[in-house]
Order: structure tokens, then sequence, then C-alpha cells
């Protein structure tokens, strides 16, 4: 498809779409599955709860399974957006995203792992130990996903320069990803290094990156882009 064929409104749109269905079972997955399953220093009692709650904790992995794949398509809808932007910044925006989509499938194994693990069939390890290896493939998930948020952080912070750079979106959501984007990497290294202070301001910091990504969502939805602008920037005369 030529740019002059192309409609960058209704490809906003879908993108916006697939945001936020991506972003629906991300808190899904993270909110309502993992934060109501894990009990914190108590691995049996986190089993219990997995145990208890099989379809929940099943439905958790099929909600990261989903956002996976919406990962994909908004790369490939990013990449045709913005490229009349900067085709290099295109294409760094889209392999970190595909870098977090590789980082999260494998981390979404220590997800399912425990269910593997407490369900019998491993012989050999008593009770305790299989609820201590069920602990600690969540605790696992935990260091792996901060692991795929340094990437999915410079993701978002290239999609801030692109907008910024761009005619047809508002610089301000470029500047509000751009400072998301710097904050997950902030986050992700502040638990790997000082975990206490982490822990503490995680939150915190995590607040501008759930402001700045929903903002872009509602924008894409309702608004779209503007499709004169872009055609003006991808120099499309006709």
């Amino acid at each position: 498809m030529t740019d002059a064929d192309f409609s960058p409104r209704a490809t906003a749109r879908w993108a916006g779409l697939l945001y936020f269905v991506n972003a629906a079972c991300g808190l899904w997955a993270e909110v309502f599955v993992r934060a109501k399953v894990i009990v914190s220093g108590d691995a049996a009692a986190t089993a219990a709860n997995i145990l208890a709650n099989q379809t929940l904790y099943r439905s958790g992995f099929a909600a990261d399974l989903v956002s996976m794949v919406t990962e994909l398509f908004i790369a490939l809808l990013f990449y045709r957006l913005f490229r009349p932007v900067s085709h290099s910044l295109s294409m760094g925006m889209v392999l970190f995203r595909l870098a977090w989509v590789a980082i999260f499938a494998t981390v979404a194994l220590t997800h399912i792992a425990p269910l593997l693990l407490l369900d019998g069939s491993l012989k050999g390890l008593d009770v305790g130990q299989v609820q201590a290896l069920s602990y600690f493939s969540l605790r696992l998930h935990g260091q792996g996903y901060e692991v795929g948020l340094i990437f999915f952080g410079v993701d978002c912070f290239l999609i801030g320069l692109l907008i910024w750079r761009s005619n047809f979106l508002p610089k301000i959501l470029g500047v509000m990803l751009g400072v998301a984007g710097l904050c997950y990497l902030v986050e992700s290294f502040a638990n790997f290094l000082a975990p206490a202070l982490g822990h503490q301001f995680g939150m915190w910091l995590l607040l501008p990156c759930a402001v700045a990504e929903y903002a872009l969502i509602l924008w894409l939805l309702i608004v779209g882009v503007n499709a004169t602008k872009w055609r003006r920037q991808a120099g499309v005369t006709s």
C-alpha cells in the first residue's frame, strides 16, 4: 500500500483499540490475578490460593498471551504510522518492542510453572519443596518482568520522540511518553540496584507511565491523527 492509499486515521484508531485491549489484559493479569493469589513471603498460602483459583490463575496466563499478540500488531501499526517521521527511529521502536515481547513470552512460562509443579505429577519432592519452587517461580516472574520493562521503557521513549517530531499528534503526548519511558527505566534499575527503595517508590514511578499510556490510548481512539498533516509529512501531494 502506498502512502497515498494509506489511511493514517484508521491505523491510529486500530492501534488505540489494540493498545486498550493490551492494557486491559495486562491489568487483569497483574492486578486481578497475580496480586490476588500471591501472598508475599508465604509459599504455602500462595500455593493454596493458586490451587483454589485455578481458572482465575489460568485466565491470567491467557491474558498475558493476548497481550503479547496485541503488542506485535501495535508495533506494526506504529511503524506504519510513524515511518514518515523517521524510518530509523521507527525501526528502533519496533526492535525494542519485539525484544520486550520475546522477554515477556519467556517470563510468562514462570507464571504457568506453579500449576505444573503443584499438580502432583512431580515426584521426588515433598510438599514444602514444591511450594517453595512454585513461589520462587513467581518471584522470578517479577524479576523477569522488570528486565522486560527496560526494553519497553526505551520503546516508550522512542515513541515519545517520534510523536514530538511528528506534525500529526500533540507534542504533549510525546513529552508524556518520553517521561514514561524514563520512569520505566528508573523503576526497573531501582528494583535491581536498591530493592527496598524500588519497592517504596515503584508505584509513584509507574503512575506517570499509566497516565501517559492511557492518554495516548484515548487520543488514538477518540481523535486519531491529523490525516492532512500526516500526508504532508509523508510527502503525499495528492
